[in-house]
């Protein structure tokens, strides 16, 4: 199969297509977790934040975007805030543990949902942990597969999510 050529910087389209997928995610998220405990929407959204910031210094400043637009525009984001890393540290591996707490964004509010949805029905909550689980699982695919990925230089430099996610294991 005939690889797709890459992206020194990714069309202004993509970038917002993939933030459109990432906010409405974080937004739908908070709402469902401000229907089950007020209370815990602040923590919610600091723990949004500390993941964004994590990702930005601990990942983007070491990738072959760094400065420039990446898929999600976190490159040149990530520029403004921190100095540039090394390309090796790039390469260091994941894991499906060390991935968990960006997975925990969503599961925790389509758990808080269902719960909800057992105490006090609602079509509103209802329709929101579908969106989320859809925007999670099918959007979350879209963007990487078709948009991000699939483009991306540090992929083809080598990528230690393309080496969790592959379908084909080396």
């Amino acid at each position: 199969m005939e690889q797709s050529k890459t992206h020194e910087d990714y069309p202004c389209r993509t970038v917002i297509i993939s933030n459109l997928v990432s906010v409405t995610v974080y937004l739908i998220g908070a709402y469902i977790i401000f229907q089950f405990a007020t209370l815990w929407l602040v923590p919610y959204l600091l723990y949004i934040l500390w993941l964004e910031v994590r990702l930005m210094k601990g990942s983007c400043v070491n990738c072959y975007y760094y400065g420039k637009f990446c898929a999600f525009g976190k490159g040149k984001l990530s520029s403004l805030f921190f100095k540039k890393g090394s390309p090796k540290a790039f390469m260091k591996r994941i894991t499906w543990k060390s991935i968990l707490p960006d997975f925990l964004v969503s599961i925790i509010p389509i758990v808080a949902g269902i719960v909800l949805l057992v105490l006090r029905f609602s079509w509103l909550i209802l329709a929101s942990v579908v969106t989320l689980a859809i925007l999670t699982s099918a959007g979350n695919g879209f963007v990487r597969g078709h948009l991000a990925c699939r483009f991306c230089k540090q992929r083809e430099i080598g990528c230690p999510a393309e080496e969790l996610f592959s379908r084909n294991k080396k």
